[in-house]
């Protein structure tokens, strides 16, 4: 093995603001600084300032990925080891089968079923568990805040109102940077509220485990709350009805398949232990649309109404909810009653014991602060200098907010010239963008420039991240350059959702199935989808137990 080179230089002569090291990992160096044999790349050795160490180039590039969702944990399952250091930062330590989250809301599956660690995957990965805070393009940082101890790390975080700033009132953790070869950004979207009054104080959302548990806890509590005997709780029948009220706000799939997997759960199981309570249960859909599941089309669209209405789940369409609030007195302080505001039903209220928001989703924070601000962009070892660096911007989607890229994932940036020197960080397009290097974008957070109507789904997510991890492994081993690697296309492979009572929707490019036979094929595919075969192995055995014995419902 051959023996690294070891430079050793002067703190006095260094930025040391910039070169000090918080989190442990080297980090590559400004080379434009110092003088070194070619194929030697220059990095950081924490805790010692001003004595830099200089590592031969067989050093893996280092790869750090934002997000642990689709994007970010199906680009790091396909990204080769060998090949690259791959170091995750998330404020979750773990991926989210979402398809199956609604089966863990109700009891159905558990939760584990439906998780897979960070730190469990092949061959070992970084990690570090907080909120990347900024990023710093021109040197290759991220400033991270940590919240391994922050009880928000296993539940749907929204932003404040349509600005979608997150709430900095509560406790900061410590702030650290973390240097990067490439970049990896897909941190995802958050969960959209239009700006609408108590929803992000009182609505629940579905988006991880902890977002199912608190739902499947609130089932639960509110049947047990409703089963006193009379003259107990001094709850008449009309509260009964309302706290038993459960309003999902949203047609899309999500909404559609929590409101198919509640009903199972009320049907076939809380029906034969509160039998006396059924005739208060309802379950509405609300929606803004004309129709729910806009997706489908027109027949498989009307085959879910008709099995909601035979089902007995309401289905309400342009409906427009303007406000989210606790009922007057006892029912909301103690019970928990919530009162919606309906624009089509004038003053009156409408009371719900549980409200699920599922209405698609908005841009992550983390986007829109990046997207605002002026970088400075390294042109050359001679223009180095802070003053002589030109300015970018990160070149941004109108209608949603997404960072613009191109077929191969690498993002656009306007800057004030298109005349970019040798060396330059900045790759010239024959368009007023050019290309920022080695920074990539997947998933909700990224916007095709030649395929802007592309879905924001977990499918379109995956394909990205393995298109992206494949080009990267074969352009380290020589084979081609990300440039000149065959442009992402999407390929479709339908959509399915759940309607209930076995029964299920898909829709292909080319054919289209309903009922029992659609449902099988939901299960099947989704099964076959999960990231590893422990889940692979566990959650046909909760089917199972749950088909026989009934779901989970334990309060704990």
């Amino acid at each position: 093995m051959d023996t690294p080179w070891i430079l050793w230089i002067p703190a006095s002569s260094i930025n040391a603001s910039r070169l000090k090291s918080q989190d442990g990992f080297h980090y590559t160096l400004r080379e434009d600084l110092f003088l070194f044999p070619p194929g030697v790349h220059p990095v950081s050795t924490a805790g010692l300032d001003g004595e830099k160490f200089f590592h031969h180039k067989d050093r893996k590039e280092r790869v750090v990925i934002l997000g642990s969702g689709w994007a970010g944990y199906s680009f790091a399952k396909d990204l080769d080891p060998e090949k690259y250091e791959r170091i995750f930062i998330s404020p979750r330590s773990y991926f989210v089968f979402t398809p199956l989250l609604a089966s863990t809301a109700v009891g159905t599956l558990e939760f584990r079923t439906v998780l897979e660690p960070i730190r469990r995957l092949d061959y070992g990965i970084g990690f570090h568990q907080g909120w990347a805070q900024d990023i710093d393009f021109a040197n290759k940082t991220i400033r991270v805040e940590a919240n391994a101890n922050a009880d928000s790390a296993s539940k749907a975080v929204v932003p404040i109102g349509q600005g979608g700033q997150l709430n900095q009132a509560s406790a900061r953790g410590a702030l650290f940077d973390v240097p990067y070869d490439k970049l990896v950004i897909a941190c995802g979207a958050y969960s959209q509220t239009f700006g609408i009054e108590g929803v992000r104080e009182h609505a629940n959302f579905l988006r991880d485990v902890g977002d199912a548990r608190r739902i499947r806890l609130r089932v639960l509590s509110l049947f047990e709350l409703c089963a006193y005997p009379k003259g107990v709780d001094n709850l008449t029948d009309e509260d009964r009805a309302n706290l038993l009220h459960f309003a999902i706000v949203g047609g899309g799939p999500t909404g559609i398949e929590y409101a198919s997997e509640l009903h199972d759960l009320i049907h076939d199981d809380l029906s034969k232990m509160y039998p006396d309570l059924l005739k208060f249960v309802r379950i509405t859909v609300y929606d803004v649309s004309p129709k729910v599941l806009p997706m489908f089309d027109q027949a498989l669209s009307k085959y879910a109404m008709d099995a909601f209405k035979r089902q007995k789940i309401e289905i309400r369409t342009q409906h427009n909810i303007e406000r989210v609030r606790p009922a007057d007195g006892k029912l909301g302080s103690e019970y928990g009653e919530l009162k919606l505001k309906i624009k089509q039903y004038g003053d009156k209220e409408v009371g719900a014991g549980l409200v699920v928001w599922s209405t698609g989703l908005m841009a992550n924070p983390l986007i829109k602060q990046l997207a605002s601000k002026d970088f400075a962009v390294p042109i050359s070892p001679e223009d180095r200098a802070e003053a002589r660096r030109p300015k970018a911007k990160l070149a941004t989607d109108a209608r949603t907010g997404g960072i613009l890229v191109d077929e191969h994932f690498r993002v656009r940036i306007e800057t004030q010239t298109t005349d970019a020197a040798k060396g330059s960080e900045i790759v010239p397009t024959s368009s007023s963008n050019s290309l920022l290097r080695d920074v990539f974008v997947l998933g909700d957070a990224a916007v095709i420039e030649s395929q802007r109507t592309l879905p924001k789904t977990a499918q379109v997510a995956a394909q990205q991240a393995t298109h992206l991890a494949k080009v990267l492994n074969k352009a380290n081993e020589g084979v081609i350059d990300v440039k000149d690697a065959p442009g992402f296309k999407f390929r479709n492979w339908g959509v399915m959702t759940y309607l209930g009572s076995w029964k299920a929707i898909h829709q292909g490019p080319r054919d289209e199935l309903r009922g029992w036979a659609a449902w099988v094929l939901w299960r099947s595919a989704y099964l076959a989808k999960s990231m590893s075969w422990r889940n692979r192995f566990l959650v046909p055995i909760y089917w199972l137990v749950s088909w026989v014995f009934g779901r989970g419902i334990s309060r704990f």
